[in-house]
Parts: structure tokens; sequence; C-alpha cells
């Protein structure tokens, strides 16, 4: 999807159409590849509506199904999700898939600190 050794500006997914504005936030995250249980620790750099950023040494595969669990000093975010692309040794990004209406709520306060 995208020439790898193309240069990006800020070292973002290869793709830049945006369908909804991304913010920097730093937080920890737990990914959960249910069916294994494997967990990938990490944090987020990067925040939208639909998904995610996770720096990550290793990942797992893009279309992987897996539970997001996002904490941070303003409390703790959870969604099922799906890998949507990876970048080898630095990260991947996520989508949120059918995010709960409780966690949405916590999900539109975070983006509202940024005016999003």
């Amino acid at each position: 999807m995208g020439d790898p050794g193309s240069p990006s500006d800020s070292g973002k997914a290869p793709r830049e159409k945006r369908a909804v504005p991304r913010y920097t936030l730093i937080a920890t995250v737990d990914v959960v590849e249910p069916v294994s249980g494997v967990r990938i620790s990490g944090r987020i750099s990067e925040l939208s509506r639909k998904g995610c950023y996770v720096d990550a040494l290793n990942n797992l595969p893009p279309q992987t199904p897996v539970n997001i669990r996002i904490s941070r000093d303003r409390g703790t975010f959870s969604s099922p999700g799906k890998i949507i692309y990876v970048q080898e040794a630095m990260g991947m990004g996520l989508t949120f898939l059918e995010i709960p209406d409780d966690q949405l709520k916590i999900l539109d306060s975070w983006l509202a600190e940024f005016g999003g």
C-alpha cells in the first residue's frame, strides 16, 4: 500500500488519507489477540475516533482481530479492534470496531481535550 522506501513527513502510516483528525496522545496500551492470548504492551502515540497508532517492537499481522485497552491518567478505554497496517520493528495502526457506548464517551472526552 505505498512505497515502503518513500519518506513520510512525520513517520505516520504510508496512507495519509484521514477520515477523522488524529491527535498526538501518549498513553499505555495493551493489545491482546483473543484466540491465542498473545499480549503486546506498548504505548500509543496517535489517537482518533476511529483508531490509534501503537509504538511496539513486536507486532501482530495486519487484519488480526484484537482487544485494545488504553490507559492514561484520565481513565481507561477498551474496545475490540483490528490491526490495519504494520511498520516492522516500529509499530502498528489499529482501527476500533463496534466501540461500546460507555467507552465511546471516554474516547470522546479525551478527544475533546484537543478540540476534537
